[in-house]
């Protein structure tokens, strides 16, 4: 037990730091104490119960949430939207997030790798605001072939351009498609210089920003042209594909799906994105849910950005639905 005299000079201390804002410095100086001094008697004065620190939590934030999915998956950040379940609204909150995310954790040598064709990310650069304040030396990089349907063929490099212009990088393309007709195609494509120079940087991506699809295709990307027909996907499905990064499949494990279809697809491989410092996973909704926790489970990514009802559900148990769940649609 802390004698009173003691116990005055702890309160003394704890108030000048917590309620007069006082540094550490100046209390050493006014209290002619060491400051070594000083920070042992407030780390005593929390355990004497005389300083007690809460955390308010504002509405709309899930902190608990955010640490347990992080816990449960070993993460290295998630980031819980509040949202309503509603395809449009979780489309814009989680695009909102993710812009927030990236605005701030941005580092002016990163070398950014995003894929094509995804609602979610195109929501993202909309809701970003330009990142002036600091020299940059970003490179944004295509990591998913964006050449398609000609009704959707600017798509991909106007996303690409519009974030590089956000953060003043230098936007690299890839300029092929996401899936070609025959495996003999990539080595053709891969001798155009400007395709072999972005694919040969892959390697080089610090920050990856990436959709989860289902087996399914979102609309956005049936309507680019870049997919594989139904029963290409019910071999998928049979072979135990729950979901896809890039148009690379892999299953409730988060195992790669290797089937002929796979040597079709020019981007960047899920070995490689699991070497990506920070592989930043967004998506979200009902549809997405088993995908997502393959992705999860196989350390696809390591930061996560979805809503709060698939986070909770993330949680509610550590086995995929056989059929997955009916509910609002979320594109990749």
């Amino acid at each position: 037990m802390a004698r009173l005299d003691e116990l005055r000079l702890l309160t003394r201390v704890a108030r000048l730091y917590y309620e007069q804002d006082m540094t550490q410095p100046e209390i050493s100086a006014q209290l002619d104490l060491s400051q070594a001094t000083v920070s042992r008697l407030l780390k005593r004065a929390k355990q004497e119960h005389i300083i007690r620190i809460t955390v308010n939590v504002p509405f709309g934030t899930y902190p608990e949430l955010e640490e347990e999915l992080q816990r449960t998956y070993g993460l290295k950040e998630v980031v819980v939207v509040d949202s309503l379940e509603d395809n449009d609204q979780v489309l814009r909150d989680l695009g909102a997030a993710a812009a927030y995310y990236l605005e701030t954790t941005l580092h002016s040598t990163d070398v950014i790798g995003i894929s094509s064709w995804s609602s979610t990310l195109l929501a993202m650069v909309d809701s970003m605001q330009p990142i002036n304040n600091r020299p940059s030396q970003v490179k944004v990089l295509q990591i998913l072939g964006g050449l398609g349907s000609p009704s959707a063929g600017i798509y991909a490099s106007r996303l690409i351009g519009r974030l590089a212009d956000r953060v003043r990088g230098e936007a690299i393309l890839l300029p092929a498609p996401g899936v070609v007709g025959s495996p003999d195609a990539i080595p053709i494509f891969l001798e155009d210089r400007f395709v072999h120079h972005t694919v040969s940087l892959f390697d080089q991506v610090t920050l990856a920003l990436v959709g989860i699809g289902s087996v399914e295709p979102s609309g956005l990307l049936a309507s680019s042209g870049n997919i594989f027909l139904p029963e290409e996907l019910r071999l998928l499905r049979e072979a135990g594909a729950v979901g896809d990064i890039c148009l690379r499949f892999f299953d409730k494990s988060g195992n790669p799906v290797l089937t002929p279809l796979n040597n079709r697809v020019i981007g960047i491989q899920l070995e490689q994105l699991r070497k990506v410092k920070r592989a930043v996973g967004i998506a979200g909704g009902p549809r997405k849910l088993n995908a997502i926790r393959g992705a999860l489970v196989g350390h696809l990514i390591n930061v996560l950005i979805t809503d709060c009802f698939t986070a909770r559900k993330l949680l509610q148990n550590s086995q995929p639905d056989s059929e997955g769940e009916p509910g609002a649609v979320v594109s990749a």
